[in-house]
Formats: C-alpha cells, sequence, structure tokens
C-alpha cells in the first residue's frame, strides 16, 4: 500500500509540475487554443522520448518508472535537484550522480587515419554521434562542418535539419532512419546525458517523421553499408561505407566512405578531392572540443 501512495504522489507531482509549465518554457511553438493551461500529456511525453500511454499511466500511479524514466522527466519539467531526488525517493530507484563528462576531441590515432585518407571522405563520430573531426573530402562530399556552430555539429541534426542533406542522399529516409536507431543505441548508453534529451526532445518537435520513429520499432543499428548520393557538383555516385571503432576510446568511432578504383564513382571522388584540395586549410578538424 506504501508502494502505491508513492507512486501516486509521484503522479500528482508530474500532473502539478506539468500544469506549471508553458509550451515556450520547454521550446515548443505555442499555438494557442488551449482549453487548460499548462502542457499536454503528450507534449511531456514526446520531449521525454516515451509514449503517451506510457506517460498518462505514470501520472495515474500505474507503473513506477525507471531511473532513465525519471531523469529524462526531470529535466522535461526543469526540476530543482531537490525535486529531482524526491522523484526517485517515491519511485524507489537510486539517482545515479554523474560527473561532467570531459569535452570530446577526437583520437590522436583517429586523426591520423583520417589525415591518410586522399580519395576517401572520412569523419571522427563522438558521443551523441557528435561530429569531433572530418577531412577536406567530407565536407566537400557532405557540407562545410566548419560553418555549423560547434554545439550543433551532429550528424542527426544535420541530417535532419539541413534541406540539402534530404537531396544529397538518394534515400534519405532509410538513412534517417538508420542515424535514429543509432541514436537509440546512444541514449541506451547514456540515458540520464541531458544534451541526449535535449536533441531528441529538439527534433521530435521540429521533425515529425523523426517523433514518429522515435517511438516505433528499431531496426538494428548498422556500422556499414552501401549509400548512393545525388552531388550537386560530380553527379552520381554509389559508396561503400564502414565503421572503425576506436580502441582507445569506444566512444569514438572513424566513418569511410569509399569506391572501387576504375568506377565512375571513384573518379567523382577523386574530382571531388581536387576540388577540395585547392582550398586552403587543409585537413579540418573539431580539435577545439565539443562539450559533454
Amino acid at each position: 500500500m506504501a508502494a502505491d501512495a508513492h507512486l501516486s504522489e509521484l503522479g500528482e507531482i508530474l500532473k502539478s509540475r506539468r500544469a506549471e509549465l508553458t509550451p515556450r518554457t520547454v521550446g515548443l511553438p505555442d499555438t494557442g487554443g488551449r482549453r487548460v493551461p499548462g502542457l499536454r500529456r503528450e507534449e511531456v511525453a514526446l520531449l521525454a522520448a516515451i509514449s503517451s500511454d506510457y506517460y498518462t499511466r505514470l501520472e495515474q500511479g500505474r507503473i513506477q518508472p525507471s531511473a532513465s524514466v525519471l531523469a529524462a522527466l526531470a529535466h522535461v519539467l526543469r526540476l530543482s535537484d531537490r525535486q529531482r531526488d524526491h522523484l526517485f525517493e517515491l519511485a524507489g530507484r537510486q539517482r545515479a550522480r554523474h560527473r561532467r563528462p570531459a569535452a570530446q576531441k577526437a583520437h590522436p590515432q583517429l586523426l591520423r587515419l583520417l589525415d591518410d585518407l586522399t580519395v576517401s571522405p572520412g569523419v571522427v563520430i563522438g558521443r551523441r554521434m557528435d561530429i569531433l573531426a572530418w577531412n577536406p573530402l567530407a565536407a566537400a562530399l557532405f557540407t562545410d562542418f566548419a560553418k555549423v556552430p560547434e554545439g550543433r555539429r551532429n550528424c542527426v541534426r544535420i541530417l535532419f535539419t539541413d534541406p540539402g542533406m534530404r537531396t544529397l542522399y538518394a534515400d534519405w529516409r532509410a538513412v534517417a532512419r538508420d542515424c535514429v536507431s543509432h541514436l537509440r543505441m546512444e541514449t541506451a548508453k547514456h540515458p540520464e546525458d541531458p544534451q541526449l534529451i535535449n536533441l531528441v526532445g529538439e527534433l521530435s518537435v521540429e521533425d515529425s517523421d523523426f517523433g514518429r520513429w522515435w517511438g516505433g520499432r528499431h531496426a538494428p543499428s548498422r556500422r556499414a553499408g552501401v549509400k548512393r548520393f545525388h552531388h550537386p557538383v560530380v553527379g552520381e555516385l554509389v559508396l561503400d561505407w564502414d565503421t572503425l571503432i576506436c580502441g582507445g576510446n569506444p566512444d569514438q568511432e572513424l566513418v569511410v566512405w569509399t569506391a572501387e578504383p576504375g568506377t565512375p564513382s571513384y573518379d567523382g571522388l577523386s574530382a571531388l578531392a581536387s576540388r577540395a584540395a585547392g582550398r586552403p586549410g587543409g585537413l579540418t578538424t573539431g580539435q577545439a572540443g565539443v562539450t559533454g
């Protein structure tokens, strides 16, 4: 009975806090037309990356949430540390105490590998699928990463928010769904990462496809395959891609796109590499460090 009472109190706290917040408070557009003040249940669920039905049962005191769900809800509802602790106590969960992770910097060995790639685009990916480093050919193939603000230099964010990505990839939807699956793996590894929670909430609100795919079934994330591109300068490219996990830092990986010599795609990459080599600056990396 005590446990049921605690879950009921937890549900009431969620409900009352939801009523205190406005859409603008959590970064949502305020469309008006609300019969009652505060956030809707489905809005909180969307931002916390859980289903509306699951969140409804939480407010009704019918289920015991996991620590990762509690952390996401506490972040979405802008709870203080004291309020967070009380929420975890009511749910009978231990709140994890994490040190703020150090700024991400590409591993030196991956940078050396990247520097050796001359006719192959390469990108170093870190936690949350943040882009930590790239070679000139990757910038020529995808986008000028140096012009993307460091805090927004993320594979998934760029894929969903840069209109050029939807025309660059011949099958953008398949690529995007793979990225969502990979991001789901990242949230499983780092369930209380506030930047991950923000990223999922932001993209869920901004893109209906992301929100639907995030809440649906997820296929296993792939580490290799073939991608087709419609590049505005060199035309059609069919490239193999593969992933190298960094032994010195498993949170980092080098993704490389290649083409078989003698094929039109190889010739296209060579032409793109020649153009990229004519630009000043050489290898461009995110060595200033991506925070978190």
